[in-house]
């Protein structure tokens, strides 16, 4: 019941608002996800040639923190809070930061080895975390220090990475879940022609409809002035009759003439 409500919702947004209209914005919806149980707030790490993006590690599913958003991908869609365990919004593009990371994080996360270096990776408390995450974004603080907790690391060429993005981009739009979620949305582009045109024809009939209403207002002042034109003639008539008749007196001085 939850997916049919959700695929419902989903449905009727796209009606309402052009699929064109709405990349890269994020649709303030609660949307209910399968929760993240956490007995307390979790800690996080920062993932190494990431910049300042951190991971929530010691769960199964994939939650992010970055840029003062908790970042969440779900059947292939992206969901951001400001809350770690509820609030979701759906979130139309798949957010920049993502392709930076390495998908073998969690492989180096569990051996403490980055790429064949010893990992010597910081736990940051969630408090610590909402405290700081700002200045050491400003201060470029994770950069500056350049290895990110990882011995003898030399953070990759400029070049480099951006490889890495494309084949990474490459790798995510093969997921079945991605596919699946795209193969949707073209479903639903080509159905936004047929809405587009009920809309434009309950707008001419709408429009129609207040353009008869004027004319038949028009009309009745018209019928009142012939009504108010009848009603004076009618009167005259009335006096008229009195008029034309010789008031009794002056009969009988007549006769007596």
């Amino acid at each position: 019941m939850k997916k049919l409500f959700f695929g419902i919702a989903l449905l009727a947004l796209a009606i309402a608002v052009p699929i064109p209209t709405m990349a890269g914005v994020n649709v303030n919806i609660n949307i209910p996800l399968p929760p993240l149980v956490f007995p307390a707030p979790p800690d996080v790490i920062v993932i190494p040639d990431s910049g300042d993006v951190y991971v929530v590690p010691d769960i199964d599913a994939e939650l992010f923190f970055w840029n003062g958003w908790w970042w969440r991908p779900w059947e292939g869609r992206w969901y951001r809070s400001h809350y770690y365990d509820r609030g979701w919004g759906y979130y139309s593009m798949v957010p920049s930061f993502y392709f930076d990371i390495d998908p073998g994080w969690r492989g180096y996360y569990r051996d403490h080895n980055w790429n064949g270096h010893p990992w010597n990776y910081e736990r940051i408390p969630h408090q610590q975390l909402h405290q700081n995450w700002k200045s050491w974004k400003n201060e470029r603080h994770w950069e500056r220090q350049g290895t990110w907790g990882v011995q003898d690391y030399k953070p990759r060429p400029q070049k480099q990475r951006q490889e890495l993005r494309q084949q990474r981009q490459q790798q995510y739009q093969q997921r079945p879940e991605v596919q699946k979620q795209r193969q949707s949305q073209i479903q639903q582009q080509k159905q936004q022609p047929r809405v587009q045109q009920q809309q434009q024809h309950q707008e001419k009939v709408l429009q129609h409809r207040q353009e008869q209403k004027p004319q038949f207002q028009k009309q009745q002042p018209r019928e009142n002035v012939q009504r108010q034109q009848k009603q004076p003639q009618v009167q005259q008539q009335k006096h008229s009759q009195p008029q034309g008749k010789p008031e009794r007196g002056e009969k009988e001085k007549q006769d007596r003439r």
